[in-house]
């Protein structure tokens, strides 16, 4: 492809995210380097509804468009939602997509609504689908770890974007600040509060592995409480409900059950905003506490740091080495060591550097 071909700009230039929330954050660097490459273009971002809240009130976006899981079980039913789906985005007479997501069904959503031009790392089986495709790094076969930011970036230095900036963000809405605001002091943590607030976030959608035990959580906690006069809040998916009461169950001090007090993530983004600090799993909300320059501490096991990396200075990572990991699975099939050799003394170790660093004397 000629250099004018590669740098052609867009006018109206479609986005498929990714579908999990942390990846969605990672993308955000992306979303930025293409606003600035093209100023003047209508930027679409299509994401699942789950992910719709991270995007919500980016400037980088002119508007989102959103996919609705089906029910499980009703392959008719999502085999329907394609072809309904490429049909709209055909209506919308995109010029370019870039396809953030690998799957071989974003790219053939993309194709059979016959956009121009379709932007994409080959992987899955799709070369063939895309107009654009971009190589991924291999050694012997193998994918090599590259963070998730940079490989997203990847795609917009393909299309011209000189030293974008990695800097995640996400962005809050003042009646969604307000709202969290008055929820926060009527439970004890006004705005003016000279007391830490602390989120614990115990549960991980990727699977099990990926857990560290929810009493360890609460000990953690509690010693926030003790030692730093913390308040405490616990946040979670509503599937994550199991391991956030055995959170509330261990704890010796009170905690904000988030979920119970109707956040969702769009207003958690608001909470964590006020926040000083995150204890979290590799998931999601780990990634919305760097964007917005919270001080978090990410528990890893079976997940290698070296995809999420997120380059944020007050993050810290504590893991152990063991001979089976790190080794991507959602279920351990031995003794879950990589995450039961990590003990609270450790993660309350991070915390305590971080809340001293923090806060006032």
């Amino acid at each position: 492809m000629s250099k004018d071909a590669q740098y052609r700009p867009s006018q109206h230039l479609l986005v498929v995210m990714p579908s999990w929330v942390g990846d969605a954050v990672m993308a955000t660097p992306t979303l930025r380097a293409l606003r600035e490459l093209f100023p003047k273009a209508r930027i679409t971002a299509l994401a699942r509804d789950t992910v719709r809240p991270v995007l919500d009130a980016c400037p980088w976006v002119n508007r989102i468009m959103t996919i609705r899981r089906p029910r499980k079980g009703m392959r008719d039913g999502r085999r329907r939602g394609l072809f309904t789906l490429a049909a709209r985005l055909g209506a919308g007479r995109f010029d370019t997509a870039v396809l953030l997501p690998n799957s071989f069904r974003a790219a053939l959503l993309v194709a059979l609504a016959r956009i121009p031009r379709r932007i994409g790392y080959d992987r899955d089986g799709r070369g063939s689908l895309l107009t654009d495709r971009l190589l991924p790094r291999r050694a012997k076969g193998q994918f090599l770890p590259v963070p998730m930011i940079d490989y997203y970036l990847g795609i917009a230095r393909y299309l011209g974007a000189a030293n974008p900036d990695p800097g995640m963000a996400v962005f809050t809405r003042p009646e969604q600040d307000a709202r969290v605001d008055r929820l926060l002091a009527a439970h004890g943590l006004p705005a003016d509060s000279d007391r830490p607030l602390v989120i614990l976030n115990p549960g991980a959608n990727y699977g099990d592995a990926k857990i560290w035990p929810a009493e360890r959580f609460a000990a953690v906690g509690d010693r926030c409480a003790q030692e730093f006069h913390a308040v405490l809040a616990v946040s979670g998916s509503p599937r994550e409900r199991a391991i956030l009461d055995q959170v509330l169950l261990a704890s010796r001090h009170p905690v904000l059950d988030l979920p119970r007090l109707g956040i969702d993530l769009s207003d958690l983004k608001s909470v964590v905003r006020r926040a000083q600090l995150m204890i979290t799993n590799d998931t999601g909300p780990r990634h919305i506490a760097a964007a917005l320059g919270v001080p978090v501490v990410t528990v890893f096991g079976p997940t290698d740091p070296a995809w999420t990396k997120t380059g944020f200075a007050h993050e810290r990572e504590v893991a152990v080495k063991v001979f089976c990991g790190p080794c991507q699975k959602k279920r351990c099939p031995l003794d879950h060591r990589c995450m039961t050799e990590v003990t609270p003394e450790m993660v309350f170790a991070q915390a305590q550097n971080l809340l001293r660093h923090r806060l006032p004397a």
